[in-house]
């Protein structure tokens, strides 16, 4: 079978399911992007498209995105009708991210080709993260120009066969007539490669022993350093851990641009204006800043973490959750609606006020303190992801379902 997915940030969410269908050996697959250094997948063809337009600065706000989107979509269009010309190459199944809009136009070139569009937010004033911190204030003309954003799944949902959200908490977010389009189904967790690891250890430039399970170690992580994942809110709360605790350590993963919402207007970004914030009030000597580190390296820190900081406003639930919870972290979160989805207090984790720094540090130090008393919370945690996110046994199952829902007999995909 020919199978298209699409993504502008190559592999994105379809990760693990092109991987998988890739090993099958059974199916031709192209991988259509915009990502110039994409990860080369054994059995996955890349394909780049570019924009067939772009706004210009002075671009009316109210359509500005629906001016991007339309020129992405076009633009992967235009590449469709290159790669089936010179190339042979028809799907039988598409499957794509509509927010970038690159599948807005993909009906109107292959109308018979079924497509899974992915549909990860849908913007709203209050529910989500807009109105939730106080610093962080609306203007006058918030309102317009979130309604006007959603412009493009809102058309998208006429473009494709079946929609799809990761977590039922995102699901929600989009209005209640397009829900029953819409399956819910996590991208899924390699349970069976993400596992505790008891003698894991870690070098870190700064001392000379390595550190492992048996020391005090605080992580926190995020893609970016930013307001959305609560960074103000972990490095308000790092004076009063490091005060309580004298010997721990805390381990920092992150870039220092902005995936959500608004820059910092400190020259050093939001790490730079919280630095400042803080000041000498945090021992700089126990705090590393590792920047964004590779994955075997991210896991091995995940495993040595005594208390694992995960913090969010209310919006699309990281993986980066789902992993800790995998490998058995003791996690104190955000008791938010999509974490709550995830995980239930003093059952598989610790929820804390997003808003409350010092209710953060309270329930770190507490676990820091007595290691002993939580050490229920992570295999918990574990078996829980087991069984409702596990990628092989759970996910993956649902999705090959939706997707040979939509397929002719004969071209449907065999599961082992």
């Amino acid at each position: 079978m020919n199978i298209m997915f699409v993504h502008q940030n190559m592999p994105g969410q379809y990760r693990e399911l092109v991987q998988w269908l890739a090993e099958q050996g059974e199916h031709r697959i192209y991988f259509l992007t915009q990502r110039k250094n994409a990860p080369k997948i054994a059995g996955v063809e890349t394909r780049l498209y570019t924009p067939h337009h772009s706004p210009t600065k002075e671009a009316y706000g109210l359509s500005n995105v629906w001016e991007e989107t339309t020129g992405a979509g076009f633009g992967a269009a235009l590449a469709c009708q290159k790669i089936e010309r010179d190339e042979e190459f028809k799907p039988d199944l598409v499957v794509g991210h509509v927010g970038w809009g690159e599948l807005t136009f993909f009906k109107q070139i292959w109308p018979d080709v079924p497509i899974i569009g992915f549909f990860e937010y849908y913007y709203r004033l209050f529910g989500g993260p807009v109105n939730f911190d106080k610093e962080e204030p609306v203007n006058a003309h918030t309102p317009f120009l979130l309604h006007a954003r959603n412009v493009v799944p809102a058309l998208n949902i006429t473009s494709v066969d079946r929609g799809l959200s990761p977590t039922k908490w995102q699901r929600d977010c989009f209005p209640p007539e397009m829900h029953s389009k819409i399956y819910v189904c996590h991208d899924g967790i390699r349970t069976d490669k993400l596992k505790p690891g008891q003698n894991a250890q870690l070098k870190l430039g700064r001392i000379e022993k390595p550190v492992g399970r048996g020391d005090e170690i605080v992580t926190y992580m995020a893609r970016n350093l930013e307001r959305m994942r609560g960074f103000h809110k972990f490095m308000r709360a790092l004076p009063d851990i490091l005060e309580a605790r004298p010997n721990a350590r805390v381990l920092v993963i992150g870039g220092n641009e902005v995936s959500y919402g608004s820059k910092s207007k400190s020259p050093g970004g939001l790490r730079g204006e919280m630095e400042a914030e803080v000041g000498d009030r945090v021992d700089w000597s126990r705090v590393h800043f590792l920047g964004q580190v590779p994955y075997a390296e991210y896991q091995k820190i995940i495993q040595i973490s005594r208390c694992h900081i995960y913090m969010t406003m209310p919006f699309v639930l990281s993986w980066s959750l789902l992993e800790a919870m995998s490998m058995e972290a003791t996690i104190v979160a955000s008791d938010v609606e999509p974490v709550r989805e995830a995980m239930t207090h003093g059952e598989t984790g610790l929820l804390v006020d997003f808003h409350d720094h010092k209710a953060l540090a309270q329930q770190v130090v507490k676990v820091l303190e007595r290691p002993q008393d939580f050490a229920h919370l992570g295999p918990a945690a574990r078996r829980h992801v087991v069984e409702h996110y596990d990628f092989l046994t759970k996910c993956l199952p649902e999705h090959i379902a939706e997707m040979n829902a939509l397929l002719p007999q004969d071209k449907q995909i065999a599961m082992p």
